[in-house]
């Protein structure tokens, strides 16, 4: 039997403060505790920052890619640690080794795996990958300062 869990839109906005347009993170499954975790990101034309990238050749901007991963490394943490409703925030701190691969555009189904490389106190590093049909759009490492609460 799994005890994997998963996340969906309600229990994340119970975890993170995010809300539209910047919740880049419509549900996270595979959840393994703290150490591993998939998120789901369904890329809609309708989304604001289509509007400006670029009129006429939509893409997905790098840098959403990067901070739908930490928001799924955030709601990891948040399961993992039963945050909900618990005024959890999270800062970036440093992205190391970042690399795009594809481009992401409208109708995409952006799958972010990450894992907890360094855990467990306020700074917390993990590594990302995010896939749309199973080709690699983007990687990183990143660094995030947990805001726990008392």
């Amino acid at each position: 039997m799994s005890d994997l869990k998963t996340a969906d839109i309600d229990l994340i906005q119970r975890i993170i403060p995010h809300r539209y347009p910047f919740l880049l993170v419509d549900k996270v499954r595979d959840i393994d505790g703290i150490k591993s975790a998939v998120g789901v990101k369904n890329v809609t034309f309708n989304e604001p920052h289509f509007q400006g990238h670029f009129p006429g050749a939509p893409v997905m901007p790098g840098v959403t890619i990067v901070e739908a991963m930490a928001q799924t490394a955030a709601v990891m943490v948040g399961v993992g640690q039963d945050l909900a409703d618990k005024n959890f925030l999270v800062y970036f701190m440093a992205i190391d080794g970042c690399k795009f691969r594809r481009k992401v555009v409208p109708g995409d189904i952006l799958e972010m795996a990450v894992e907890t490389r360094r855990g467990g106190g306020k700074v917390w590093k993990f590594s990302g990958r995010a896939t749309v049909d199973g080709e690699l759009a983007c990687e990183a490492e990143f660094t995030a300062m947990m805001d726990m609460p008392k």
